[in-house]
């Protein structure tokens, strides 16, 4: 029985998924996955690949994601399901695609600048 891996990243978030052939549970950091995410949308997120390639009871599903908040946690899974599933399968990678699942989501925040309190906010002006 072999196992696939699919690395997923998103903003400070990484996701490791590791799909092998099951009944389809489910495991996030050693919990149950509506335990884990506190919004029915961020695990339907999380887990779209999977309906979306029709193989959501065929393959067990363990994940163990580090960083970031729960959203970017929830995207990285995303990601990291969809590449597992690419290699997997090849045939999946068209409707994955056409979804936009296979594409890692470039926005990270944006760094302090020196002499401004943050990014781009800057300190009052004064011309006199």
């Amino acid at each position: 029985m072999k196992q696939h891996i699919g690395v997923g990243r998103r903003k400070r978030a990484t996701a490791r998924c590791y799909l092998k052939p099951g009944k389809g549970h489910i495991r996030v950091n050693h919990k149950d996955p509506k335990e884990y995410f506190c919004d029915l949308w961020q695990l339907e997120h999380a887990l779209e690949p999977l309906e979306t390639a029709g193989v959501s009871k065929d393959f067990d599903v363990t994940v163990n994601v580090r960083g970031g908040g729960i959203t970017g946690q929830a995207g990285a899974i995303r990601l990291g399901i969809a590449r597992a599933l690419v290699e997997i399968n090849p045939d999946f990678r068209p409707a994955l695609k056409a979804e936009g699942m296979l594409r890692r989501d470039p926005r990270i925040v944006e760094r302090k600048k020196y002499g401004q309190p943050k990014a781009r906010k800057r300190f009052q002006f004064s011309k006199r």
